[in-house]
């Protein structure tokens, strides 16, 4: 009775290790991962990419301009063993297959990874310019959700999306807070506060996470960096630097991009001596008209004329514009000109993407030797 009675105990005690064993095991391996591989970000200032092998952890630090906190959002492939103690803001499993996104400049990113398709709803569809996504939402595959400010949250409950990528000018907006409260995830992307070109254009990667396609996302950002470095570095061999202006007059006030915003750093790279490159601050300058012309009367160029399209609109707004000599020269050059079937100007939806076509198009204008073939696709002269 007694050997029994010890062989039952040895086996029970054999049991209990063993599960013990198992159990340290279980609550180990959750945690055996403490650090995720940093993704690499050459440009962007706004968001950070940890890569742990069967899920990510994607930071978005500045959603909005001052925005006073960061989100942490939880990307996890199926079956992802997630560590208890992970402190994040929302979660979604990928590859996502359904997706509503806020802004024009999520567009092309879906579409240059080949996931276009998984767009079910969008905020004011006319403003989406490509032809690729146009057929979506003209088949009816992409459903309008009102306008970014007041969404149509009962649409976009019904569509069921994994998640929503939001754009917002601050922290104030209350179709997002109903939409997570359904339990769908709203996901923040701040590309536009970026300050830099290649800045903006590397968020491709912020995409390439909720498809697990980062690694492509890498390949596509480092060829529009390559391209954009050596249309760069052809506009340096140009022999001078002409003289520019940018943005135009609304009611009494002439908008122009600070020095050191993105636009300027497109029109330094294209080799031009842009005017007003030594200002700093946040989103536009406004200055009277009579400022304006005293600083840029002599200006070889002026680009991004508003919402002009021809000189005849531009005087007819105002004859005093002929005062400045890139008016009398026909060197003022529009993005207004191009536009996609229902109004919307392809240069806001595609720009920010493709750097690299925004440069070459500002060469071929400033330095037209170095791009003599080259077919502008934002930038078009004013018509007569």
């Amino acid at each position: 009775m007694k050997r029994n009675t010890a062989k039952a105990l040895t086996v029970l005690l054999l049991f209990l290790a063993f599960t013990a064993c198992k159990t340290d095991q279980k609550k180990q391996k959750p945690d055996s991962v403490q650090t995720g591989n940093s993704v690499e970000l050459s440009y962007a200032k706004s968001f950070s990419i940890s890569d742990f092998g069967d899920y990510y952890l994607l930071k978005t630090t500045t959603p909005w301009p001052n925005a006073e906190n960061s989100f942490t959002y939880l990307l996890a492939k199926k079956n992802a063993e997630i560590p208890e103690h992970l402190d994040y803001d929302q979660r979604v499993q990928i590859p996502v297959e359904k997706m509503v996104v806020t802004s024009t400049t999520h567009i092309p990113a879906l579409e240059i990874l080949n996931e276009e398709t998984s767009l079910i709803g969008f905020p004011g569809l006319d403003y989406i310019s490509s032809e690729q996504t146009r057929k979506l939402i003209n088949s009816g595959k992409i459903k309008e959700l009102g306008r970014n400010e007041s969404i149509n949250t009962e649409v976009l409950i019904d569509l069921n999306p994994d998640v929503v990528v939001g754009f917002a000018i601050n922290g104030n907006n209350k179709s997002f807070e109903t939409i997570q409260k359904t339990g769908i995830p709203v996901m923040y992307n701040g590309d536009w506060t970026e300050k830099t070109p290649l800045g903006k254009a590397e968020w491709i990667k912020f995409f390439g996470v909720f498809y697990d396609k980062l690694k492509d996302a890498e390949r596509i950002f480092n060829n529009i960096e390559t391209a954009y470095v050596d249309a760069k570095k052809l506009a340096k061999s140009a022999e001078k630097s002409p003289k520019v202006l940018s943005g135009a007059m609304y009611k009494d006030q002439w908008y122009l991009p600070y020095g050191n915003s993105w636009q300027a750093q497109f029109l330094k790279d294209a080799n031009a001596n842009y005017i007003y490159s030594e200002t700093q601050g946040n989103g536009s300058m406004a200055l009277s008209f009579e400022s304006v012309l005293a600083k840029a009367r002599d200006v070889e160029f002026w680009i991004s004329a508003g919402q002009f399209t021809s000189y005849s609109k531009l005087l007819e707004e105002s004859p005093h514009y002929q005062q400045f000599d890139a008016v009398k020269d026909k060197n003022v050059y529009s993005v207004s000109l191009t536009k996609g079937e229902t109004g919307g100007v392809i240069y806001f939806e595609l720009a920010p993407q493709r750097p690299d076509l925004v440069l070459k198009d500002l060469v071929s204008i400033f330095h037209p030797e170095l791009l003599p073939n080259h077919k502008r696709i934002f930038f078009k002269a004013l018509e007569d």
